[in-house]
């Protein structure tokens, strides 16, 4: 359920959730893949209100395919929590954007942080330009941003590997796995311990996965937490991704309050 907070076009724009009961997971808490769907759904809703709707980006045979995201969870949600999710374009490049979405309680906790970085792509999956009127119409300079992303050293070879494929109600309309989805498989591979808040996700999208393309995740600890890499049975890489358990890395300020997320 959700209810639109301010109709008018703005740098910003914030949406109230309510957290269904089959969002959680069986400790009762909202699954990490949850905040990324909000975090989607509000940026559509932005976009939306500046006039930039799915037919005005049909039309131009343009869109955007998620390149990276960090995710920082905080505390956690639970069914029928109300959220607030504000979201707003903060990083611009050539052929990138950054949208920062912040999730707070109703008394105005700070739950979560979802960092995305998105690639305009053409009809023919290649990086497009970014237009030129959306540094303005967004209100955001266009000023670079480090993109996300992930290196991994090479698993151990103890490491488990866990072989599946993708599922038809995995798909988004766009006709392959929806990047929310790879956090749900993360977060099948990690320890639950690892996963009570705070925790940061740091997730990078090499290729897309498509219905039935066999897969094989590899998942191993590291000294920051775990690490993820996602393979096909070509062993093309479409997936690398870090869980890092507790807030003692770099990315927060001696105040507590998130500075400096992108740091490695």
């Amino acid at each position: 359920m959700t209810g639109r907070i301010d109709e008018r076009p703005s740098p910003t724009a914030t949406v109230v959730y309510r957290v269904r009961f089959d969002e959680c997971d069986p400790a009762g808490q909202l699954r990490s893949s949850g905040y990324l769907r909000y975090a989607q759904d509000v940026a559509w809703i932005h976009s939306e209100r500046l006039g930039y709707d799915r037919a005005w980006y049909a039309e131009r045979g343009i869109g955007w395919l998620v390149r990276g995201i960090q995710l920082i969870v905080l505390e956690p949600s639970r069914a029928s929590d109300e959220l607030l999710i504000t979201t707003q374009v903060i990083g611009y490049r050539r052929v990138l954007v950054r949208r920062r979405a912040d999730v707070r309680a109703t008394d105005g906790r700070r739950v979560a942080i979802v960092l995305t970085d998105y690639v305009m792509i053409d009809e023919r999956g290649a990086p497009a330009r970014v237009p030129a009127e959306f540094s303005t119409r967004f209100g955001v300079p266009a000023e670079p941003f480090r993109p996300t992303r992930v290196s991994l050293p090479a698993a151990p070879s103890s490491a488990p590997e866990v072989r599946f494929a993708a599922r038809q109600h995995e798909l988004d309309p766009l006709g392959h796995v929806n990047h929310a989805v790879y956090l749900d498989w993360i977060d099948e591979a990690a320890d639950p311990m690892a996963l009570e808040p705070p925790r940061r996700y740091r997730l990078e999208y090499l290729l897309p996965v498509a219905r039935a393309t066999s897969l094989v995740a590899t998942s191993w600890p590291v000294a920051t937490g775990l690490a993820y890499r996602l393979t096909d049975d070509h062993e093309r890489e479409h997936h690398r991704a870090i869980v890092e358990p507790g807030l003692a890395g770099p990315w927060m300020g001696a105040t507590g309050v998130t500075e400096g997320i992108d740091a490695e």
